[in-house]
Formats: structure tokens, sequence, C-alpha cells
């Protein structure tokens, strides 16, 4: 439910999104923690947004490929340490 209503292209706070949901707070960032970890959104201190499906194949991707030669910390892409 709580990943049906992030509206796409555009960002919502979970304050919103517990107002929407009608859910407590704790449980929205439970869930929002799951979409997060599963690479289905991406989230900062005030937005939550959706990630497109290239976006989230490139997280997983430099999450568990430990071949590639480059990481990506904060929003930038930066080499791997060896």
């Amino acid at each position: 439910m709580i990943y049906h209503l992030i509206p796409e292209g555009e960002g919502i706070s979970e304050q919103e999104m517990a107002r929407k949901s009608g859910l407590d707070i704790t449980a929205v960032s439970a869930s929002l923690d799951r979409l997060h970890r599963s690479f289905l959104i991406e989230r900062d201190e005030k937005v939550i947004r959706l990630l497109s499906v290239g976006e989230a194949l490139i997280k997983c991707q430099v999450k568990y490929d430990q071949n590639l030669p480059f990481v990506i910390e904060n929003g930038v892409i930066k080499e791997r340490k060896k």
C-alpha cells in the first residue's frame, strides 16, 4: 500500500505518507525501510521518491557486484578502493 502512495515523478514526505495511508509514522517508516533495501525507492531526510527500473538495476549491481571498478556513495560515482 505504501509503495502505491508514492507519486510518480515527484517526492513525498513520510508525514504526508502517514496522513494519506492512515497508518502511524513508525509503520510507514518500517515499510519505507523495506522498500529502500529492495531498491524500489530512494529516501533522504525529507523526500521519498520511486526509483526507475534502470536506477534500481544499477544500485543493485553496484551493491552486489564486487568486480565493478566503481562504487556510488551519496550519489557520487567513485573509483573502488583496492
